[in-house]
């Protein structure tokens, strides 16, 4: 398709030190703790009850072996449930750590996301549209601030992850600042029918925030987790 300028840069660029610590992880772990604790307290609390039963039973009347099994069973589920509790923590830990191994793996990565807004670095911003059918597209770009700055018709062919890139000139030819702004597209194919274009962004994937769960990864000075990326560029 027809764009608003042929060259194009990555729409974000340069990394931020990554957090070294999660709070995360040490909350889940503290909150593990003390559930634990209470298990563990409840448990201990059925054997010394189990045990008093035991010695001061009525040698004449002893307990019922169905009542006596029944406190055993009782005795296994309370253990089990122990032991299920940090079976559970060890997985959360595992699944915590694997996210983010994965998340820190997309720093300085180009990646694509779902999404309209778009960081324009050096005069140049660039989307990218999909469209189900040959089409005519209007093109409506609005600054931070929510003002219309550029507006475009174009003709579009059928496909998916077509660029879209933007010289940062207004309307009226006016060079626009770098900064952040949002494409809205709408769009009409030959028989006058409304036709859905589906935007992305790309943009170098600066930073993680792993205090989070799961991770943030920061691209164009927004936030997005691990599976809200389309695909990697480069």
């Amino acid at each position: 398709m027809t764009t608003a300028a042929a060259t194009s840069s990555p729409v974000v660029s340069g990394t931020t030190p990554l957090p070294t610590s999660s709070s995360s992880g040490s909350s889940a772990g503290a909150a593990n703790a003390l559930a634990s604790s209470q298990i563990a307290g409840n448990f201990q609390s059925f054997l010394t009850l189990l045990t008093t039963q035991l010695q001061n039973q009525n040698p004449l009347s002893p307990l019922d072996t169905n009542q006596f099994t029944q406190q055993l069973v009782e005795f296994a589920g309370v253990q089990q449930q122990l032991n299920t509790n940090d079976s559970l923590a060890t997985l959360v830990s595992l699944q915590q750590t694997a996210q983010s191994t994965q998340a820190l793996g997309f720093v300085g990565k180009t990646a694509v996301v779902n999404g309209s807004t778009a960081i324009m670095t050096n005069s140049t911003a660039t989307w990218q549209l999909s469209a189900p059918s040959n089409s005519t597209v209007n093109i409506n770009i609005t600054s931070s601030t929510g003002q219309t700055v550029f507006t475009g018709t174009y003709a579009m062919n059928a496909g998916n992850n077509q660029p879209f890139t933007w010289n940062g000139k207004g309307s009226d030819g006016t060079q626009l600042p770098d900064g952040s702004y949002k494409l809205t597209a709408t769009a009409k194919d030959s028989s006058g029918n409304s036709v859905a274009i589906k935007t992305q962004v790309e943009g170098v994937v600066s930073s993680v925030d792993l205090t989070q769960s799961p991770p943030l990864l920061s691209i164009g000075g927004q936030t997005f987790t691990v599976n809200q990326i389309q695909s990697i560029v480069n």
